[in-house]
């Protein structure tokens, strides 16, 4: 008599959701955690990603000055060479690009025949202040969708800098500070990076000037940059200046120092009109350290894995449009997304998005905004 031979456990996933974060039970430690753990893998050093209060941290060496000035010097943290391999448990670990930030990388595991990928925060253009983007093959990846939608799509880095540079020589022209808000950690110092110094002097906000010497320390190029409160500051050249700030200083008394001045804000966001509109800003530039569209559907592809895990962001777009081309897709809850660079709190409302032909309007289909 044959015996039916009884088929292979359903192997367990290296990544669950827990109330804490994402877990890796395999290898007992969690991957960006909101809440305080033992032991926290950290793919960048933004405060949605990494949070105080972890026993123990691993993340890329890139990002150790960052994460060090934001959670404390005297943290526990191990740090990794891109392409590093260690093992944790059992659990074969290694960080490889994420493109997002300085020192931002995706977490590839693995374990039982196994390989999986969270991607923390990612976008595919190289803007030369931190390694680019590297497609890691993997069986199950996690994504963000933060900009998942068909409407956001972004252009080059150099386009870019090229409209922001000449409008900073109009103002100057004209005898006008240029005022660029801009978050501290990425999109400010993409924006020096670019900057025509030639144009006028480059003055930072206090909250950017720390963040710039962490890129300089990691051999960024960056151009000399002052603060307003520099004595040796001319302040005849002010109205040639541009100046770089975080959002909160936006009506702030600090911005007195600068006398009359046109103002921008550079985010994702702005290519939704209605965004632009209750920023109230003389200008706005779409700027993003996050994946547009198509770069979400690039980088997923170039996975190869069968399976995605989508998290913060336009979650029910990405997972329909992932199960439309044939991938088992799913959503992740999380608590990304707060102070990250292109924080959610500024995203499109429902009637920002009407008439944009956005899939999450009524009536709108994803395939129909596909490429």
């Amino acid at each position: 008599m044959k015996h039916a031979i009884a088929p292979d456990p359903a192997p367990r996933d290296l990544i669950v959701q827990r109330p804490e974060g994402l877990y890796c039970p395999a290898g007992d430690f969690h991957i960006d955690p909101w809440k305080p753990v033992a032991r926290a893998v950290i793919t960048h050093a933004h405060g949605d990603h990494a949070r105080r209060g972890h026993g123990a941290y691993l993340a890329q060496a890139q990002s150790a000055g960052v994460l060090r000035a934001r959670l404390g010097a005297d943290i526990s943290l191990q740090t990794l060479a891109y392409g590093e391999r260690i093992d944790v448990n059992g659990v074969r670990l290694s960080l490889h690009p994420a493109g997002h930030v300085l020192g931002s990388a995706q977490v590839r595991l693995e374990h039982g025949g196994q390989v999986w990928v969270a991607s923390g925060d990612y976008k595919l253009q190289d803007d030369g202040t931190c390694a680019p983007f590297e497609p890691v093959r993997c069986d199950v990846f996690i994504t963000e969708s933060t900009f998942g939608l068909p409407i956001y799509r972004w252009q080059s880095q150099a386009a870019l800098m090229a409209e922001i540079n000449a409008w900073w020589q109009a103002n100057a022209a004209a005898g006008r500070c240029s005022i660029v808000y801009a978050y501290a950690f990425g999109k400010a110092q993409r924006i020096l990076h670019g900057a025509d110094a030639s144009i006028g002097p480059l003055i930072c906000h206090g909250a950017v000037e720390p963040l710039n010497a962490a890129y300089r320390a990691e051999g960024v190029a960056l151009p000399p940059t002052q603060l307003v409160t520099d004595p040796s500051i001319d302040k005849a050249a002010l109205p040639r200046a541009l100046v770089i700030a975080p959002p909160s200083a936006a009506g702030s008394l600090w911005l007195r120092r600068f006398g009359d001045h046109a103002d921008a804000f550079a985010s994702g966001w702005m290519q939704v009109r209605g965004t632009r509109r209750r920023r109230g800003v003389d200008r706005g530039f779409v700027m993003s350290d996050h994946a547009d569209w198509a770069g979400l559907q690039q980088a997923i592809a170039a996975t190869g894995a069968e399976r995605v895990i989508v998290t913060h962001g336009s979650v029910p777009v990405m997972v329909r449009w992932l199960r439309e081309q044939g991938l088992q897709a799913e959503g992740f809850a999380t608590e990304y997304g707060g102070e990250d660079d292109d924080g959610l709190p500024d995203a499109p409302t429902a009637q920002d998005l009407a008439g944009t032909g956005d899939p999450s309007a009524p009536g709108s289909s994803v395939s129909e905004e596909s490429p």
